[in-house]
């Protein structure tokens, strides 16, 4: 297959060419670097089959040549990014959806669509099953991300009910792993980060409010499952294990054997008290659940920081917890 990946750049969207190109797939990613890393597209440019635009999706553009799929997952994705880049946060999840899904119509291509957990916003129905339509504060701070993802949901099912484009949808919760960015705001890149560092780890009023943490490996294995299935309604793709902020704090401190102290902050505005998916589904549809759990998880992301944390202090990685 030919497969386009938007956010190919990004840390998710990046694992996910290289799983399609491991496969024999040929890729086209397209990205604008916004947020996305140049050495991930470096890292696929290494492998048969990799092409690259550099494009912001939510600008027309032409795709030469045949395409069997398109994956749409630009958009700033951490509460540190979608804040900072508001605007482009909306325009990328209503003008690149609606680019995306022109280009998949063009070309008679299954389109899928990158959702997110956060369409449920804070939710009062937990764990959240796909039926739930969430409860969002559309004008607060984290609107332009939630309601970015429910716009994109809403246009792909446009297509898929009015020009019969073959769609998928994909809710993503909290995923984790090698080739996050250092400081992109995540709650585990910012504790591994602060840990190896020595750092006081933040964590947001009590640390009791939950996620769950799906290691990358297992969230594109599910993905891509849900591409090659039938599937057209919303799939959440996640791990049902939930823990509590705090309770990631402390495994982090244990497999790095740092010392660092907690330190807490407020609460910021309509941060979600719990999170936690329902994957019957994805269970009983796709045959899928996450096998490798939050310590292992854990266990193979610290080399990454590690020595991206010894390349940009100057020092050596031995001389790090």
């Amino acid at each position: 297959m030919r497969i386009l990946v938007t956010g190919a750049a990004g840390f998710l969207g990046g694992h996910l060419a290289e799983r399609l190109l491991r496969e024999g797939n040929r890729v086209v990613g397209l990205d604008n670097f916004i947020t996305g890393a140049r050495s991930n597209i470096e890292l696929l440019r290494a492998m048969d089959g990799f092409e690259f635009i550099e494009h912001d999706i939510s600008r027309p553009i032409d795709i030469d040549g045949p395409l069997d799929g398109v994956l749409h997952f630009a958009s700033p994705a951490s509460p540190v990014d979608y804040l900072e880049f508001p605007i482009q946060t909306l325009k990328v999840g209503s003008l690149g959806t609606h680019n995306s899904l022109g280009i998949a119509l063009a070309k008679g291509a299954r389109f899928l669509l990158a959702s997110t957990s956060e369409v449920y916003g804070d939710p009062q129905v937990h764990p959240q099953h796909e039926e739930y339509w969430g409860h969002v504060n559309p004008v607060g701070p984290r609107g332009v991300y939630d309601e970015a993802k429910r716009f994109a949901e809403a246009m792909t099912m446009a297509y898929h009910r009015h020009h019969k484009v073959d769609t998928r949808i994909v809710r993503i919760f909290n995923t984790y792993g090698p080739r996050m960015r250092p400081g992109d705001g995540r709650v585990v890149s910012n504790f591994i980060v602060q840990a190896l560092r020595g750092d006081p780890l933040t964590i947001y009023g009590e640390g009791l409010q939950t996620r769950s943490f799906c290691y990358v490996d297992d969230e594109v294995e599910g993905i891509v499952r849900l591409f090659h299935s039938d599937r057209t309604d919303p799939t959440n793709i996640g791990n049902p294990n939930e823990f509590t902020i705090r309770e990631l704090a402390e495994a982090v401190l244990e497999e790095t054997g740092s010392q660092s102290s907690l330190e807490t902050r407020p609460l910021p505005e309509d941060d979600p008290k719990v999170r936690c998916p329902d994957i019957s589904v994805a269970r009983s549809l796709l045959g899928w659940e996450p096998t490798i759990d939050l310590r292992e998880g854990i266990r193979r992301t610290i080399p990454f920081f590690r020595e991206r944390i010894a390349a940009s202090d100057g020092v050596t990685a031995r001389t790090l917890p």
